[in-house]
């Protein structure tokens, strides 16, 4: 018995929501816009090393490339997919194994067929031979560790615009958060679990720059791009592990300066708070999180809407809801939702305080 899948049924069930999870899984660092998606041109460059010119089109559900790319007519997913691997993993992929790897990633079944040479069985014997699989575990990784003393090349000065929001500059020198003035960035050094450097983000203080390639890629140093899979990892993690054990409850926050700041406001002892650098909860974040002690997950995502109802509205709620029920089965999962918009547009749910925070808190969804 094998399993079969349908590329149009698969493209077909693909919303938009979930080919942003892709992007962002392969490091493409993409933004909503109004025709669809935009994001690096991880179509023939590695993350970080190209410009922001691959577009996706809602309505053809098709990528083009306006920088250089040799399928500059367009191409989708599965299409893209294929050249991810190659260019990040060297494999050589077919069709096939796109589509195996995409529907195995949100959980689509495939329709089941006879091989060849069951066609003749019994039935009672097709499903004798046919076991069902049990389910797969979720397997440590470890990434690839950079030399940390590039750390100490930096410089360590204050930070105005962060320490305005709130970011005492102690939490700041804590968690080695420096400056590289040749590209005019906030160094953001990531860590995993067991406090080995995995990668570095820079975050451009140069509008211009943030415009052109977005405001956070990965650090490039001579000829050391500092990347990692964030999918793989949860920043602070190494920070919080302990008191997620001990409270058995985990906040997952977008960007990295929230969860600095719920160091500053609640103290490192007492600190819960993770980073998924985006708002895609991977497989493997889950497993981190569970496997420190975690019963609980709060998912604390920006307020990314400006009307009750509105795209973006809609959008939030149905990645929040797609992350319950993927797995919502295995941990519970509860979530800040701020529908009376308590806090600005756009803002992480501690950017106004804790007393906004805690009520976001005390009222989010109980599923």
């Amino acid at each position: 018995m094998s399993r079969y899948y349908d590329k149009d049924k698969i493209k077909e069930r693909l919303d938009l929501e979930q080919i942003y999870d892709l992007l962002e899984l392969w490091g493409g660092e993409p933004e909503f816009v109004s025709t669809g998606l935009i994001s690096q041109t991880i179509c023939h460059n590695l993350p970080g090393v190209g410009s922001r010119k691959l577009y996706y089109y809602e309505n053809t559900r098709l990528f083009i490339c306006y920088s250089g790319c040799p399928d500059a007519g367009g191409f989708d997913i599965f299409d893209l997919c294929i050249k991810v691997m190659k260019n990040q993993k060297n494999l050589d992929w077919e069709l096939y194994d796109a589509m195996n790897y995409i529907a195995t990633y949100f959980g689509f079944e495939g329709e089941e067929q006879l091989d060849q040479e069951e066609e003749n069985l019994e039935d009672w014997e097709v499903f004798k031979r046919h076991k069902r699989e049990p389910m797969k575990q979720v397997e440590d990784i470890m990434l690839p560790a950079y030399d940390s003393i590039i750390l100490t090349r930096f410089a360590h000065p204050h930070i105005a615009s962060w320490e305005a929001e709130g970011i005492s500059y102690d939490i700041i020198k804590e968690n080695q958060i420096c400056y590289y003035p040749g590209n005019e960035q906030i160094v953001i050094p990531h860590f995993d679990i067991n406090n080995r450097l995995i990668g570095i983000r820079g975050r451009y203080l140069d509008e211009e720059r943030a415009i052109r390639y977005g405001k956070y890629r990965p650090l490039s140093i001579g000829k050391t791009l500092y990347t990692h899979p964030l999918s793989m990892n949860l920043y602070n993690l190494n920070n919080s592990k302990e008191a997620i054990r001990q409270y058995g409850v985990a906040i997952i926050f977008e960007g990295e300066k929230s969860a600095l700041l719920y160091q500053t406001l609640y103290g490192k002892e007492n600190d819960i708070s993770v980073a998924c650098c985006g708002s895609s909860v991977s497989n493997y974040h889950i497993h981190l999180l569970r496997q420190v002690g975690a019963r609980e997950i709060i998912l604390a995502f920006d307020r990314q809407f400006q009307e009750i109802g509105d795209d973006e509205f809609q959008r939030l709620k149905n990645k929040i809801l797609h992350i319950y029920k993927k797995y919502g089965k295995t941990i519970k999962i509860t979530a800040i939702f701020d529908k009376d918009m308590i806090t600005g547009y756009k803002s992480s749910p501690i950017d106004e305080g804790i007393k906004k925070f805690e009520t976001l808190v005390l009222n989010r969804i109980m599923f």
